[in-house]
């Protein structure tokens, strides 16, 4: 392919650039063999995704009944959000039994039967495990809440006697991730009076475990082998950086946010002035957890044994936000994690020098520590990226603002849609594994007209209303745009109500349409897995102008793909002999892609053979 010449009339103020090249090697291909370190993994939030006896919420049977989605998509995973037994105060992240499933779910046999179709499909499972916090409702806490301060029972936890008179001051001054004081008291047993508090970085029904305890470890070791010996293939682990605290509890006076690490907070320094990490997140005894953890998982499939196969790997992934990525990095060494999500990436500006300076800095810090870098773009936390790209910068990071509201201002459908797909089809080109969140292949856009007194996330609720939380994310999934409740079941009842714009944008209103959303997934996915481009040699290529974000991707015996992505202002021509794979814009108006230009926030991969 030739590739072309920079063109001045595309970006009248960029400067003569090189003849286009491909640049040195950023990241060398992968030949291990492990199914996780290429794999593409589906987020499936268990209460919207199909909802199978009518109540409103999402269940197991639902998921087990629609697993055949995923296959048709073309994903190798599926994640899910928890599913255990919870008050739901947090949507299942305050557990109360980590052995059982919750009733509005289903049951343990139910749990076993969808693993069981999956692996039958070809589908690995991944569920999330939540070891920072327990449910108030968990045995556990009520023995502790029954027991006197210093005992056993207490001691699983962070209970504290408080400051000033009468220790009528939480221990120190640290905020709730989801508003206000992150300690509450709770009265003496014996006497009634008010007593000791407790730690909850999250709501007051999460009370967050003490991790220096030999108990806690003991018992989250048993609780992975019983899902292991239920035939689960990984966890993605709820607050990975957030389980260890630092020795003391010191003072951090800064507010927390939902989607941070604590670091580089100009609020809180050390004595000498310098910048000091908070003593929540991120502490070096993190480490020592997941060591073992790794442990228990390799004794399924041990490493070192003759007959050991990659493809029966079980895996950890880590939700840790952590900065920067060097440190981030330091959660996949080899004896640690499998992967860990890219989060700068999610953050990352939507221009073309933004792009490649984290993808290249996100390889640096995974190949130095052997690790595949685990991409991703959307979740069950943050504003769905077909809304976020719309939004202006400032207004765009995954840690802000907590969701948006029918008062804020309304985002550009048409042009978020058109970001998210140029952004998908960057992700899903780069090498390493990916994350895709349920629905984002049809386009869904955040409810933002959610009304007020129907949201359920305990962050409106904390932080009296000034945030909105994380619902609008959350909106269950539509499948039939001319059904009750779009398909998610059958009697209409849904537990979040779905915003108008859900019905074009069902499944049946996408599959076998070319052009639509759900079409460009399946050939992204398609390509990717034919050219195995997820354990591909990635290399920047140089020539086009500062607007353009341009790279190869080749696995050894597969051909290659050219990936130009315009992030500028004016559309860009394509090489004069180009071969279009496909391109994240809309097909024209007889359904051919346009193969001359580029447009503004689009995406091709073209044949680089």
């Amino acid at each position: 392919m030739t590739l072309p010449e920079p063109d001045p009339q595309s970006d009248p103020q960029s400067e003569p650039q090189p003849e286009p090249a491909l640049q040195p090697v950023t990241h060398a291909a992968d030949s291990s063999g492990a199914w996780w370190r290429s794999a593409v993994i589906y987020q499936v939030y268990p209460r919207s995704w199909a909802d199978a006896d009518g109540d409103g919420i999402g269940d197991l049977p639902g998921i087990t009944a629609r697993l055949d989605h995923l296959v048709e998509l073309g994903v190798d995973a599926l994640w899910l959000s928890p599913f255990y037994a919870s008050p739901m105060h947090d949507a299942g992240y305050d557990v109360a039994d980590y052995r059982a499933v919750d009733a509005l779910f289903g049951t343990l046999a139910d749990a076993d039967a969808l693993v069981a179709r999956a692996h039958q499909l070809g589908l690995r499972v991944i569920i999330d495990l939540v070891p920072n916090h327990t449910s108030s409702d968990h045995p556990w806490f009520q023995e502790a809440l029954a027991a006197p301060a210093g005992s056993p029972a207490r001691a699983r936890y962070l209970f504290r006697e408080g400051s000033g008179p009468e220790g009528s001051e939480p221990p120190n001054d640290w905020r709730s991730v989801f508003g206000g004081r992150a300690w509450s008291r709770v009265p003496d047993p014996r006497t009634g009076d008010p007593g000791q508090w407790y730690l909850h970085l999250f709501d007051v029904t999460q009370p967050d475990l003490d991790w220096t305890n030999p108990q806690v470890h003991a018992e989250f070791e048993a609780v992975l082998r019983f899902w292991l010996d239920r035939g689960v293939d990984g966890f993605r682990v709820d607050v990975a950086h957030g389980l260890v605290k630092e020795p003391g509890l010191p003072d951090w006076s800064a507010e927390q946010e939902l989607l941070s690490s604590g670091e580089d907070d100009d609020r809180d320094r050390d004595d000498a002035g310098g910048d000091r990490r908070a003593p929540m997140w991120d502490q070096d005894g993190v480490h020592d957890i997941y060591r073992a953890w790794r442990r228990v998982l390799n004794t399924y499939n041990p490493p070192d044994a003759p007959d050991h196969d990659p493809a029966l790997d079980r895996i950890l992934c880590a939700e840790a936000w952590v900065d920067p990525l060097p440190r981030a990095a330091r959660y996949v060494r080899p004896d640690e994690m499998h992967q860990a999500f890219n989060f700068e990436y999610l953050q990352a500006p939507w221009t073309a020098a933004g792009q490649r300076a984290v993808i290249a800095a996100s390889y640096a810090a995974c190949d130095a520590v052997g690790a595949p870098t685990t991409w991703v773009l959307s979740n069950h936390d943050v504003i769905r990226h077909a809304t976020r790209l719309a939004l202006d910068s400032a207004r765009r990071t995954g840690r802000g603002p907590q969701g948006l509201g029918a008062t804020d201002p309304v985002p550009d459908a048409a042009l978020g849609l058109r970001r998210a797909r140029a952004a998908t089809a960057i992700m899903l080109a780069l090498p390493g594994s990916a994350y895709l969140y349920q629905g984002e292949e049809l386009g869904l856009p955040e409810h933002t007209s959610l009304p007020d007194e129907l949201r359920q996330d305990p962050t409106w609720v904390r932080t009296d209303h000034g945030a909105y939380g994380r619902d609008g994310c959350r909106v269950p999934m539509p499948w039939a745009g001319d059904a009750p409740a779009y398909g998610f079941n059958t009697t209409g009842a849904s537990w979040l109500p779905q915003p108008a714009a859900y019905g074009a944008l069902a499944v049946d209103r996408q599959q076998g349409v070319p052009g639509s959303t759900y079409e460009l997934y399946r050939t992204l996915l398609r390509i990717r897995r034919d050219r195995r481009l997820g354990t591909g040699e990635l290399r920047f290529v140089a020539g086009y102008t500062k607007e353009v974000l341009a790279f190869e991707v080749r696995a050894p015996g597969r051909p290659g793909v050219l990936v130009l992505a315009n992030l500028g202002t004016a559309p860009i021509p394509l090489p004069a002999d180009a071969r279009v794979l496909v391109g994240s814009a809309a097909p024209t108006a007889d359904g051919a892609p346009d193969g001359s230009t580029l447009p503004v926030d689009g995406t091709v991969w073209l044949a680089a053979d």
